[in-house]
């Protein structure tokens, strides 16, 4: 850490001389007024709480005199969020919720790199304010979707409604299906994937299945998926949520191996099947080219009303690069390829 121009000092203490050893998340939730407890664990699943100039586990138990410290790997940035015009397709709003269908490309949230043009940007221009705080409890973003994942996203207007739908998601009630093409074929139509996700320790911008006893930080995941249409070395499935973990299909994909075609993080922009001809290598490559993203779309979503109590489901189409890959596949003939 010495040295290094690439970590930033956020919060710095050293523990009192008469402190009781108690886990380090709950010192610094006590510590730290403007940062939750599940937050700061977070942080420590990234390697960003140190404790005498070493990384520590969210379990760690402090001692007297340590030295403690929350690093970031960019410098702090101003919470403040400011309004920008930025068009929204608009699905469905009413008083209580807004549901949006987000390009590809866009970021959901402000984060390292992206404190411009993101979603919450647009909301505030949207909304008509002024400029909203990024850690207002108040904002409506209620679940996330990947910078390169398109599809629907359902917004919270009013903090009774945020509450209520946060609820529903904590509950599992909320149903969320997405369609993804993936490399290989499958032998069955439908399954279902159980496996606990934390961040890779070799890459830490990436996720991975852990076995919760090597890695307790892990967050049980479960994903359904069902054949939607077979091609040659690709499969378009339809992956329904139980738990909604970052990058969770993604990284579930890639464990049963099955890669999201396109997906550059997780593997998915190799050949990973088909012929080893340089004409269906061209071919590959023209595909990635129709797609430059994971092929990932966030189909449906459905939720009780938070006012009503009525139920309430939407689709979306999918994005014009993803139709166009779809139906390069549809018409692919092997033959002349060989």
């Amino acid at each position: 850490m010495s040295g290094s121009d690439e970590v930033f000092e956020r919060w710095r203490c050293e523990v009192d001389k008469g402190q009781a050893q108690v886990r380090i998340d709950k010192y610094l939730a006590e510590h730290m007024s403007d940062t939750s407890r599940t937050r700061i664990q977070q942080a420590a699943d990234g390697g960003h709480v140190w404790v005498n100039g070493k990384p520590v586990s969210s379990s760690y138990k402090v001692k007297p005199l340590d030295i403690v410290q929350v690093l970031l790997d960019h410098e702090p940035h101003d919470t403040t969020i400011l309004p920008e015009p930025i068009p929204l397709n608009i699905v469905y709003e009413d008083e209580d919720v807004l549901i949006i269908n987000k390009p590809a490309g866009m970021v959901v949230h402000p984060g390292h790199g992206n404190y411009e043009h993101t979603l919450l940007n647009a909301l505030a221009y949207y909304f008509g304010h002024q400029t909203i705080d990024i850690n207002d409890p108040s904002i409506g973003l209620v679940h996330r979707i990947d910078k390169d994942t398109s599809g629907l996203l359902l917004i919270a207007k009013t903090p009774e409604a945020k509450t209520n739908l946060g609820w529903q998601f904590f509950e599992h009630t909320i149903d969320r299906t997405y369609n993804a093409l993936v490399w290989g074929t499958f032998q069955e139509e439908s399954g279902t994937i159980f496996g606990a996700l934390a961040r890779d320790n070799r890459d830490r911008t990436i996720y991975r299945v852990w076995d919760t006893e090597e890695n307790p930080n892990a967050k049980e995941a479960v994903t359904h998926w069902r054949v939607l249409e077979r091609f040659p070395y690709v499969t378009l499935v339809e992956c329904r949520l139980e738990t909604g973990r970052t990058h969770q299909i993604r990284v579930h994909m890639r464990h049963i191996g099955h890669p999201l075609f396109s997906d550059e993080k997780y593997g998915g922009c190799e050949i990973l099947k088909g012929l080893r001809t340089q004409k269906y290598a061209q071919y590959i490559r023209n595909c990635f080219a129709l797609c430059p993203r994971q092929v990932l779309h966030a189909k449906t979503i459905g939720f009780t009303h938070p006012r009503t109590g009525e139920r309430m489901l939407f689709d979306s189409e999918w994005p014009q690069d993803m139709t166009n890959l779809i139906n390069k596949w549809r018409n692919y003939e092997p033959n002349t390829l060989g």
